[in-house]
């Protein structure tokens, strides 16, 4: 473990990444829990959204940077003079591409890292910062927030506790919700495979790694997966839409379910200045910075007019080495966001249940009875504020096995989605076994 001289009843200091949604996100845990965590050092090259972070955490004018590279070369000035970090961990919220680069950066200098998902787009980043990690000997968090919970917490409970004998099949479906799909996967960042990365990744890894959390210490054998982008194409463009590209010149908009100026604007007319309005401007939306985004940039495009190539449903079905079997379904088209319903089946029992509550059925004893975990608020169910609680906690006590996971786990998950995705892409059943261990003697030593 690298050298750490914070004592105990000090803060744990964290240097943030990218400073947008997620970053902020796992910041605010630093002012809720002001003596366990502080916000030291920030990255972010957007002025305002930099200023407004600076200015939330008094981070010192000194340690505002408006790039990772900077201040990777800061740090390594003052551990050059003085021996010493900037910080006692990085989080890592930059867009998908950047997290090999970065991780590998700050994990070289001895930093303990908090990644966001996902931890990298190809086979080769994710084993290559595995190997960076574990050479470095740093506490590493991956933000499968789904994990960190209340709710996640108590159905994992109640699956290892075995009280309903062993699990047997899972149905697990993930609802993006309509608008959410048509802001982040067809105008925003990951609409594109190429820029970022293919949607069961950006969006569904942490939902792939849950499933295998649940039924460890099995792990997936076999893959099959099936998914195409069926709506938000031109094709699929009303006519009375006609030659309109954005959502204010279009005479169908008013009737339109992906109108930008419904999903945008509307909301801020009415004092709701927070996601996903609020990704699209510099600081804080208002009426006219909104309405001069929707003119001229992305987020004001017709969503059948863009240039977005990733499915918007796919179908994954698992076979694990315990015999257990599992289907994941990840849709655009619902009304829910992100709420996802799964149905666990045990030998003896079943646990039924929406994000929020669910329902565990006893068959020997015929008896139901309902759980409602405590959701602290904040993303995910409380998986946000779960997450970094838990991180903070690793690294005051330099303990990786709070996060009940390591690098190699994150990995394991991450390749089981890269295989699911194969199987798509080349229309045949992938060894998960075979494919993992191709996957790192081929990068394991590039």
């Amino acid at each position: 473990m690298p050298h750490d001289s914070r004592t105990g009843s000090e803060p744990v200091t964290i240097a943030v990444i990218g400073c947008g949604q997620r970053g902020r996100g796992y910041a605010a845990y630093a002012l809720q829990e002001p003596t366990l965590c502080k916000v030291v050092a920030i990255a972010e090259p957007r002025p305002m959204t930099q200023k407004l972070m600076a200015e939330a955490h008094t981070v010192d004018k000194t340690l505002v940077f408006e790039s990772w590279q900077a201040l990777h070369k800061a740090s390594a000035e003052t551990i050059q003079t003085i021996g010493k970090r900037l910080a006692d961990a990085v989080v890592v919220s930059v867009q998908d591409h950047m997290h090999q680069e970065v991780t590998l950066a700050f994990a070289e200098q001895g930093y303990h890292i908090l990644c966001e998902k996902p931890m990298a787009t190809t086979i080769e980043a994710c084993v290559k910062m595995e190997a960076a990690v574990k050479k470095a000997g740093i506490i590493f968090g991956m933000g499968h927030v789904l994990r960190y919970s209340p709710y996640s917490k108590a159905v994992t409970e109640v699956v290892r506790s075995g009280a309903l004998g062993p699990l047997i099949n899972v149905v697990h479906i993930e609802p993006v919700g309509f608008y959410h799909f048509a802001h982040s996967y067809v105008r925003g960042n990951w609409a594109r495979a190429e820029d970022s990365c293919f949607s069961l990744m950006t969006k569904s890894c942490h939902d792939i790694d849950i499933l295998c959390h649940w039924l460890s210490p099995g792990g997936p054998t076999r893959v099959s997966s099936f998914g195409s982008l069926q709506h938000f194409r031109k094709a699929q463009k009303p006519p009375q839409a006609g030659e309109a590209k954005r959502c204010l010149d279009c005479a169908y908009e008013r009737d339109c379910a992906y109108s930008a100026k419904k999903i945008y604007l509307e909301p801020v007319v009415q004092g709701q200045t927070g996601w996903p309005a609020a990704v699209l401007v510099d600081g804080i939306p208002d009426i006219e910075n909104v309405t001069a985004a929707l003119k001229t940039g992305p987020y004001g495009r017709c969503v059948y007019e863009c240039d977005n190539d990733v499915c918007d449903n796919q179908v994954v079905n698992f076979e694990f080495s315990t015999g257990a079997t599992v289907s994941f379904t990840m849709v655009a088209h619902t009304q829910l966001i992100c709420e996802r319903q799964t149905r666990l089946h045990f030998a003896f029992g079943e646990l039924v249940g929406d994000m929020n509550t669910f329902t565990v059925t006893d068959f020997r004893t015929r008896k139901s009875t309902h759980h409602t975990p405590n959701n602290e608020g904040g993303g995910h169910g409380g998986g946000d504020l779960g997450l970094i609680r838990t991180f903070i906690e690793a690294v005051r006590t330099g303990r990786q096995e709070l996060l009940g996971t390591d690098v190699s786990d994150v990995v394991r998950s991450h390749l089981a989605v890269i295989a699911a995705e194969k199987s798509r892409r080349e229309g045949v059943v992938v060894d998960c076994v075979q494919f993992e261990k191709e996957a790192k003697e081929k990068f394991a030593d590039s």
